[in-house]
């Protein structure tokens, strides 16, 4: 059998084998390539990531991850490498990408959560106080308990003035502002009833950057 086997690719499959060349396929090298947006200035030292732009500066550490991260063409581009990585590993590369590009996105336009009150009977109130970074949720479902939200570093929320029965979460770090939003979601979760019949709440109804 393996005498056979090794003569052909077709004989190792029949066995429910990969070809030895095949086995543990390894890319030699893969690079990713971000271009660098006007107005926004990046430094990157020992996979920190630094970004600067109107709306402020944003870090990020990539220190835990297998990668070779620098700038290149005179520091308008970004470039992500890594070295003998197979399929999976090699995902993270984009991750990386991906990550940058939502820090250039924050501080040059702003990542916005739109969230709506829901309710059936008992209308829900929400008061924003300590200068936006704070939002008190009373009467949901009639409950006397107040519930207080603090906005996480960055992050400020407001009343909607155009929509009734809606707030509107901002900041510049995607992360924290999608936290925030979460934070007021969940302390709005209906216990001990039938959620497919009780409804009320504080929904995320949409999300993105802010246009200029």
């Amino acid at each position: 059998f393996w005498l056979k086997a090794t003569s052909s690719d077709l004989t190792w499959r029949l066995h429910g084998f990969l070809p030895p060349h095949l086995a543990a396929m390894k890319t030699l090298v893969q690079e990713e390539t971000l271009k660098v947006p006007k107005g926004v200035k990046i430094t990157i030292k020992a996979k920190m990531v630094e970004v600067s732009g109107k709306h402020g500066t944003l870090k990020r550490d990539f220190k835990h991850l297998p990668i070779e991260l620098y700038l290149a063409n005179s520091g308008h581009e970004v470039r992500a490498k890594m070295y003998f990585a197979k399929s999976k590993q090699l995902s993270m590369l984009r991750s990386v990408c991906s990550h940058i590009n939502n820090l250039f996105d924050g501080v040059q336009k702003k990542f916005e959560y739109k969230m709506r009150l829901v309710y059936a009977h008992f209308p829900i109130n929400a008061t924003i106080t300590n200068g936006g970074k704070t939002v008190e949720i009373r009467n949901f479902l009639g409950e006397k308990r107040v519930r207080t939200i603090n906005m996480l570093e960055g992050v400020k929320v407001e009343k909607s003035t155009g929509t009734k029965d809606e707030i509107i979460i901002t900041g510049t770090d995607i992360d924290c502002t999608s936290r925030s939003a979460a934070l007021v979601r969940q302390s709005c979760l209906v216990k001990d009833k039938d959620i497919r019949k009780f409804l009320d709440g504080v929904y995320v109804s949409s999300h993105g950057t802010l246009e200029d």
